[in-house]
């Protein structure tokens, strides 16, 4: 079956005639050359002169095995549950980095984070450095996202979207690096990596809610709070001109509090709920099913505004779960590059275009999903900055033959650096403290749970010598020029 896709850029009312009268004569073309294509798919895609909607739901710290359809049975999920069913479920998605900040910046630049410099480790609560790279940007006012970056969000707004986000920034709290200097419209945001769901401080005590770079009174359970905003928004886009909303959450991230779960009073600072690793079971269900409700209600609004099958939805995680999370049937968690740390789930639903209830096991990464709706919005990055991602969506549409990669991971915090690097089914992982290192080789057909390790396998040892040469030659390359590196 072939799937046929258009990109789209903005068009005078003349040229979208033109573009109209062009795409039903290539319906005819195709079925002509074509009797057996899918002309059911074909027609949509040449009656949507309009380019799509596009939603961005991004999990915070949700393990793989999180939700109802990634076989978690104490946890009801229907709505996420039902992109599913209409969509395409992956089983080999990876976030970007084993942390928030990595994620995000590799999302919004659609390349590896590694190329800006200082954000491959989450920002400190505060605004803290948390290695090298970070600690001299933060003594210098520098420890975020630059505005001279170019993201996915800006190259949208240039081209004729609508951009919102309503939800987890954490990419800088200085007020240079606030979301809207970075293309988006309307801004509403939690400022950094977590914060008390109710009263909106952090662990030291520092205010997070902020809109546009200014600090903002609300009341309400924050995923209440943003997503309503991101349904105001979504309710008030007009038909004639399309829309990019980035729906980052911070569930299930600490502080662990369900939507009943106030008190008048914030969270003690030193709260046990503070602690990531130790979430109480049902409070962390509670939270997961509240964003799952939510997400149904912005749903609900897509279809009540008859725009549902003209919206690209994608759902992930930032990274693998905490110690709290379900990540099985992997092992680690976040903050390491062990596949419980880096591997979650992700969800796509494009009406009509991409096919319903299907798998997929492509290996794939967070910005692939920013190639992807580069395309679909017909935008282009820039010469000296190509998105590094594959077009995700259009492999999926096609349904085309899974493509062995080369996937990286670099982590640092403090004195530790986490790296790790998948190639087809092999995973090289390492971890080094200091002048000390771990190395390992795992083949993840055989071994999901990287518990074999086989690099003093003799039969292995020329493929553990190869993928540790390609990690230094990407880790040399893309830190070479980075922000934050060492005065010569």
């Amino acid at each position: 079956m072939q799937v046929v896709t258009t990109s789209f850029t903005n068009k005078t009312t003349s040229q979208k005639s033109h573009l109209r009268h062009r795409l039903t004569l290539l319906v005819f073309i195709t079925a002509a050359l074509n009797p057996i294509a899918d002309t059911e798919k074909v027609a949509f895609s040449a009656e949507k002169t309009n380019p799509p909607n596009i939603v961005f739901i991004l999990a915070d710290d949700m393990g793989y095995g999180d939700l109802a359809c990634y076989d978690r049975k104490d946890i009801r999920t229907p709505h996420i549950d039902r992109l599913a069913a209409q969509g395409v479920r992956f089983t080999h998605h990876y976030a970007n980095g084993a942390e928030c900040t990595p994620t995000r910046t590799a999302f919004l630049t659609g390349r590896y984070q590694q190329w800006v410099g200082g954000l491959e480790c989450a920002i400190g609560t505060g605004n803290v450095g948390r290695y090298d790279d970070a600690i001299r940007l933060r003594e210098t006012h520098d420890l975020g996202l630059p505005v001279e970056e170019q993201t996915i969000v800006r190259l949208l707004k240039q081209s004729g979207y609508a951009t919102a986000i309503s939800g987890k920034w954490h990419l800088g709290y200085e007020p240079k690096f606030a979301p809207h200097r970075h293309g988006f419209d309307k801004t509403f945001y939690c400022i950094g990596g977590g914060m008390d769901y109710f009263h909106y401080l952090d662990t030291i005590a520092g205010y997070n809610l902020f809109q546009d770079g200014q600090p903002i009174r609300r009341e309400g359970y924050f995923t209440d709070l943003m997503t309503d905003e991101a349904i105001n928004f979504v309710k008030k886009q007009s038909a004639d001109k399309p829309f990019f909303l980035y729906l980052p959450y911070t569930t299930p991230h600490a502080p662990f509090q369900g939507p009943d779960d106030y008190t008048p009073d914030p969270l003690p600072l030193d709260s046990p709920l503070q602690n990531q690793s130790k979430a109480p079971p049902q409070t962390y269900i509670a939270m997961i099913e509240h964003m799952d409700k939510r997400i149904g209600d912005m749903l609900r609004v897509l279809d009540e505004k008859k725009i549902s099958n003209n919206t690209v939805i994608i759902f992930a995680s930032d990274n693998g779960g905490t110690r709290s999370a379900r990540n099985a049937p992997f092992s680690g968690y976040k903050g390491q590059t062990y596949e419980g740390g880096i591997r979650v789930p992700a969800i796509v639903r494009w009406p009509s275009v991409v096919p319903a209830g299907k798998v997929s096991t492509q290996p794939c990464l967070t910005f692939d999903f920013t190639a992807s709706i580069a395309r679909i919005a017909g935008v282009q990055a820039a010469k000296d900055k190509p998105f590094e991602g594959i077009d995700i969506i259009d492999h999926v549409a096609r349904q085309a033959d899974n493509i062995e990669r080369t996937l990286y991971w670099r982590k640092p915090r403090g004195n530790t650096i986490w790296r790790g690097l998948r190639q087809g089914r092999w995973k090289y992982v390492s971890v080094s403290q200091q002048d000390k290192m771990k190395e390992h080789l795992f083949d993840l057909e055989t071994d999901k749970q990287e518990k074999n390790d086989l690099k003093s396998n003799p039969q292995h040892s020329q493929k553990f010598e190869q993928l540790k040469l390609l990690f230094l030659q990407w880790e040399k390359k893309t830190r070479e020029n980075r922000r934050g590196r060492p005065s010569k």
